[in-house]
Order: structure tokens, then C-alpha cells, then sequence
């Protein structure tokens, strides 16, 4: 069973993660290449918190699985995006 304050603690930098690359998205989406650099590491941010979920997801019980899933699939969706939107 995973730790309830490692949980808190891995969903609250994943959603830290996910606030600063939606604003990387969206300030790329109106200066297009002059944030290069933080959105890379926006990218970076979210792939690393990606694979915290998915170290936390195969030791929780099933309550603790359904929040990290869900983060999970919030981070997934706007790595996505940034992946196929051009900046």
C-alpha cells in the first residue's frame, strides 16, 4: 500500500507540473517559438511526474489508485497536446 502524505505529496507535483505546462502551452500558442526552452522543460516536468503516478499506481489500494489515475490521465492528455500542437 502506498503512503497517504507520498501520494499527497507526488499528486500535488504532478498538478504543480501540470499548472506550468499548460501555461508553457498556452504562452507557445501566442509567442510560438520564443519559449523553447520552458516548454521543454514543462515537457520534462510532466513526463517525470508521469512515471512517479506510475511507480505510486502499482502499490496503492484501489481508492488511491482511482485519484492517481486520474491525474495520470490529466497529465497524459496535455503531454499529448503538446506533443502534436506546433508552438
Amino acid at each position: 500500500m502506498g503512503d497517504r502524505s507520498s501520494i499527497d505529496k507526488t499528486i500535488e507535483m504532478a498538478q504543480e507540473a501540470l499548472g506550468y505546462a499548460q501555461e508553457q502551452f498556452d504562452l507557445g500558442q501566442q509567442q510560438e517559438h520564443y519559449n523553447d526552452i520552458e516548454y521543454s522543460q514543462a515537457q520534462q516536468l510532466l513526463e517525470t511526474a508521469l512515471m512517479e503516478l506510475e511507480k505510486l499506481e502499482r502499490l496503492a489500494v484501489p481508492e488511491q489508485k482511482e485519484e492517481l489515475y486520474r491525474t495520470r490521465i490529466q497529465l497524459q492528455q496535455l503531454q499529448s497536446k503538446m506533443i502534436i500542437t506546433p508552438h
